[in-house]
């Protein structure tokens, strides 16, 4: 079985953790969790991701705040030009010395008011010696993975008809000919030419 501090995301918090009001900085890369979007918008399994924040120790917890930049490739939605840049998200999560007991009754656990179930909450390990940030990294990135990433806010995307770029092409243009009324054209040039035949 393996030990929580054998993960590569875990952080050792003991000494920050042993009295309040003490801080860890930390400035360091880890590698990116399995399932941060797929092969068309993600970031890949394994690159590096970096992070620096601070842990702070409260009463109850830990208190991170961090800063998370992580290489983000995906294809532009307008033009298909690959995008191969940072993602970059600023989270603040509490890591509380103790998790919530079920409550005896009806074994649910009770939530107070106010208060906000999982999400920017997550568990400490080994008896609060290490923070483990795999979930976190995972949790914050697939939320801020862009829905429909574009290379650039402005970009004109591909012509409709023939697929040339419109950012290389600005001028790029096609005579649109109105096709509805090809019948009656069709049909006046018929009689023109009975007209003129007789």
């Amino acid at each position: 079985m393996s030990r929580p501090e054998d993960s590569p995301w875990a952080v050792s918090v003991a000494q920050v953790a042993a009295r309040a009001g003490r801080s860890k900085q930390i400035d360091q890369d880890f590698p990116a969790p399995t399932g941060i979007g797929d092969k068309v918008v993600g970031i890949r399994e394994g690159d590096p991701v970096h992070v620096t924040g601070s842990f702070e120790s409260m009463v109850d917890g830990l208190i991170f705040t961090a800063h998370v930049s992580a290489p983000f490739q995906a294809e532009c939605t307008r033009c298909l030009k690959p995008i191969d840049r940072d993602l970059e998200v600023d989270p603040v999560v509490f890591f509380p010395y103790k998790t919530p007991e079920p409550d005896q009754t009806n074994g649910k656990v009770e939530i107070i008011a106010g208060e906000e179930e999982g999400g920017d909450t997550y568990p400490l390990c080994e008896g609060g010696a290490f923070a483990d940030l795999e979930a976190l990294l995972r949790d914050n990135l697939v939320e801020a993975l862009p829905l429909q990433p574009v290379c650039k806010p402005d970009c004109r995307g591909l012509c409709p008809q023939c697929g040339v770029d419109l950012n290389e092409h600005p001028d790029h243009h096609h005579e649109v000919l109105d096709d509805r009324w090809d019948a009656l054209r069709g049909l006046r040039d018929q009689l023109e030419e009975q007209e003129n035949g007789e």
